[in-house]
């Protein structure tokens, strides 16, 4: 049966972008598909965030080639601070007995000298994806933009807004929360909001970061300061659906001086350089990660909160492991979209996608909020995790993603 590729991916962001150029890699043929071109995506303008990206996530793009490509935008995360508080200001009231101190020289034994992780701005990532893709001879459409599904016993048959279809044995919906893949695939998902917004800005300071990422929860959530390269840093700012709504239409002196007293003063005077973005907050969990002739990826399988830095970590483990699969799959003479061969996938991925939602869904109730019961156990357990050194040990390399089975490209190795 004549098929147009080995796979259609639906969304060519960052996670459906590292499937495609893996599977490529490994001999498959892969098409991507993207509503957005990617010279929109990599505008400045498109996109604002910068992605924590645990050390395993980043040893997959090295195995992929991209390293030399991504390292000059790659910022070392030497040290997290995460601090328990009350009042708005990185300073304010001087520092709180209860914190935590994460430093990447403690597992450098076990992490061949990596850091916690690698902060990168999106448009920078999107943009070497994109040209490795193009080098790669991936097919991509963009702008296009899938409008039906049809899934059959041996192929998927994908209907563009243009009219045209494509049909391969396996289509992945990669293409966010509202993936029609998953909707015509008849995945359910379940989920809430948060009533939060993300704020996000890029500020420029006057004093060294030295690599040091700070985290403070404060009663309307958190705040986040996480180092970029030269000398500036990405803000996640999480406040009411009103207060994110206020402050992205305010003054930009307005927004300066409510910046200010959230930051406080330890690095020195601040310059926001570029917009101010806001990215509404909330959990949405696919039923199932797999049906006939479909698999999810990304924020299609699981979007997060912010509150951890997880959720594009999540997609990027999900690309390497569904990658694995379907290469060898296909060496062992498997039908590639059989769910035989998907389940492999979703039972990777089940426990620890299900398990780091629900969890990060607790932190974010935990700690977005100034109850004082609340507060003074949170308090005491962060106090109790500093002393513990293997507690803080296991927690670092929860967060650098080498816990539990990894892909091999997660490990560095090349399919």
């Amino acid at each position: 049966m004549s098929q147009d590729a080995d796979v259609i991916i639906a969304g060519a962001g960052i996670a459906g972008a590292t499937l495609a150029l893996s599977l490529a890699r490994a001999g498959l043929k892969p098409v991507l598909i993207d509503p957005v071109a990617f010279d929109a995506q990599v505008a400045p303008t498109f996109d604002g965030r910068a992605s924590a990206i645990a050390y395993a996530a980043y040893r997959q793009w090295r195995a992929l080639g991209l390293a030399d490509a991504l390292d000059p935008h790659a910022q070392r995360i030497e040290q997290i601070l995460v601090t328990d508080g009350t009042t708005p200001g990185a300073a304010a009231g001087g520092p709180s007995p209860f914190f935590l101190r994460f430093d990447s020289a403690e597992i450098a034994d076990r992490s061949d000298g990596e850091p916690l992780g690698y902060l990168l701005e999106n448009r920078h990532t999107r943009a070497v994806l994109a040209a490795a893709v193009q080098a790669a001879g991936i097919e991509v459409l963009a702008p296009a933009r899938v409008t039906k599904a049809v899934f059959g016993a041996r192929s998927a048959e994908v209907t563009l807004a243009d009219g045209r279809t494509l049909s391969a044995p396996l289509a992945v919906g990669a293409e966010g929360r509202g993936s029609v893949i998953r909707a015509e695939a008849g995945i359910g998902a379940i989920g809430w909001n948060y009533s939060q917004t993300g704020v996000v800005a890029t500020v420029r300071m006057e004093r060294p970061h030295e690599g040091v990422a700070h985290e403070y929860f404060l009663p309307g959530g958190p705040f986040a300061i996480l180092p970029l390269t030269g000398d500036r840093a990405s803000l996640v700012w999480t406040e009411s659906t009103a207060r994110g709504a206020a402050l992205k239409t305010a003054r930009p002196e307005i927004f300066q001086a409510h910046l200010e007293r959230r930051f406080g003063d330890f690095l020195g005077g601040l310059t926001v350089e570029g917009p101010v973005f806001t990215y509404p907050l909330s959990l949405q969990l696919a039923e199932r990660f797999t049906a006939p002739r479909t698999a999810l990826l990304g924020d299609a399988a699981h979007g997060v909160h912010p509150i951890a830095g997880q959720g594009l970590n999540l997609g990027l483990k999900g690309a390497a492991a569904l990658a694995e699969v379907l290469v060898d799959a296909l060496r062992v003479g498997e039908d590639i979209g059989s769910e035989v061969v998907l389940e492999r996938y979703a039972a990777w991925r089940r426990f620890d996608t299900v398990t780091l939602s629900a969890g990060m869904d607790a932190f974010v109730r935990l700690f977005s909020n100034d109850n004082p019961l609340l507060r003074l156990a949170r308090g005491a357990g962060m106090a109790a995790v500093n002393r513990v050194a293997p507690a803080r040990r296991f927690f670092m390399h929860e967060a650098g993603g080498a816990v539990g089975d990894l892909p091999r490209l997660l490990k560095g190795e090349a399919l």
